[in-house]
Parts: C-alpha cells; structure tokens; sequence
C-alpha cells in the first residue's frame, strides 16, 4: 500500500464520513462495504472505550455519554501513535483546552492531565526507596549540599485551579465542596497504586527545584523554607519517593545509599 493510500485509509478509518477506501473487498472478490463500516464502528468504539478508562475522573465529572461525543472528533484528530493503547490520549488535555464550549468548565483540562499523570505514575518503573536513617545522618552541611534522586513515578502537576478538591469530589460524594485556592499535586506511589496529595504553590516550587536537580540548600535561606523543607521531605520520604542522595563536595560526588 503507498503512502497517498494509507493516509486514505486511515483517514477513512477514523471519519465515518469518508467513503470506503478504494481498492479493499471482502475476501470473496466483492467490495469491502458494509464489512469496513463495521471495522470502522470497531475501532472508533475502541479509542473511545480507552479514553473513558484512561481518564476516569474526566469521566466522572461530564459524564460517559459526553467523554464518547468529545471522543469522536478527538480521535479524527489525534489517531493513536503508540501500539500500547493504554497510552492513548496525551494529546486530549490540549484538545479540552481549546473547546469553547467547555469554557464554564475551566479546570478540565488539568483533570485530564491529572488522570494522565495517575495513569503514567501507576505504570512507571519500580525503585527502592532510600532508608531514611541514611539521610538523618548527613550533617546539615552535607544536607544543604544534597542532591535527591526520585522514584520514578513521582509526579508533579502545577495547576492554577483547587485540582485535588475536585478529583477528591468527584470520588467522594460527601467531600467538602472545592476552594478557591490554587492547589498544586504531588503523585507517589507508596505501594501498588498512585496517590495524589496536594500542595501549597511554595512547596510545589521547592519540589520542582528539587526535580530539576537543585541541592537541598535552596530551601534553607530561612525558617519558612526550612519548614516547608522539612514538611515535604517528610512526606517524600512516607510515600517511599525518595530512592538515593548525592552529597556534593568540592572534589567529588558521593551517592547514598
């Protein structure tokens, strides 16, 4: 099959409007007919299905029958690049953010990216965590100077909407009803599943320095920041994130454990 002809046929598979790519039959030596339009129900049924179990509070929120209508131009427009359909739907909190008609709904898009981060956290590698005695014998010094190593499927959403009070909603029919706050979230994954804490604006900057490999001593330049240190490093080292530590001397790097 050329290049000009698998375009048609993907185009063709995806839009229930284009007609039956020329050429395909039916195994018998008739036209493809009815047989593709079945095929083609098949596969848009299945994009959609994995849509609505990749994003599970999205779907919670506006509804399955509403995730299936968003799903039909979506999947025209944004066709599966990976064989693992599990990983489908990168492309959808993007696509939310430029539907108008979504607008009385502003905080969607960040749902779905926080749906997409549980998914990607749930399948990330595993990694042991470090013991944290190790890190209660660094000399402050030698803590300033640290550099922590992460598990891999820590993860870290900025939003500028109460994210963790809308998914906590969206699951508990008797949580409170969301602020008005901003709330940032951190995803760990102390056991099997992944799970979302929120956190203040300031200690998700902390933890971004953090990821992007600042030492340790970016947060100690005063009593908040040692606090706010201090309070995130505990939750860090609670939910098994932490997997190692690099001191950094003049002269040399030590990693621990």
């Amino acid at each position: 099959m050329s290049a000009p002809e698998q375009s048609a046929f993907r185009a063709a598979l995806l839009d229930p409007t284009c007609p039956v790519p020329e050429g395909l039959g039916d195994g018998r030596g008739g036209a493809a007919g009815r047989r593709f339009d079945v095929y083609r129900n098949n596969v848009a049924s299945s994009l959609a299905g994995a849509l609505v179990e990749g994003f599970p509070t999205l779907c919670r929120l506006i509804g399955e029958a509403n995730l299936h209508r968003l799903a039909q131009p979506f999947l025209r427009a944004h066709p599966p690049r990976d064989q693992r359909i599990f990983r489908y739907g990168a492309a959808l909190p993007d696509y939310l953010a430029a539907q108008r008609a979504l607008d009385s709904m502003p905080w969607l898009p960040d749902i779905a990216r926080l749906d997409l981060a549980l998914r990607s956290a749930y399948h990330a590698a595993d990694a042991a965590p470090i013991d944290p005695a190790h890190l209660a014998a660094l000399s402050p010094e030698d803590l300033a100077s640290a550099r922590l190593h992460f598990a891999p499927s820590l993860r870290l959403l900025t939003s500028d909407w109460p994210l963790h009070d809308i998914w906590r909603k969206a699951w508990q029919a008797d949580a409170p009803q969301p602020g008005a706050a901003a709330q940032h979230i951190l995803i760990t994954r102390p056991d099997f599943d992944p799970v979302p804490t929120p956190l203040t604006p300031s200690a998700s900057r902390l933890l971004r320095a953090l990821l992007d490999g600042a030492p340790a001593g970016v947060a100690l330049t005063d009593d908040a920041e040692v606090a706010a240190f201090t309070d995130l490093l505990s939750r860090l080292l609670a939910a098994r994130a932490v997997t190692g530590v690099t001191i950094e001397h003049p002269q040399n790097a030590e990693t621990l454990p």
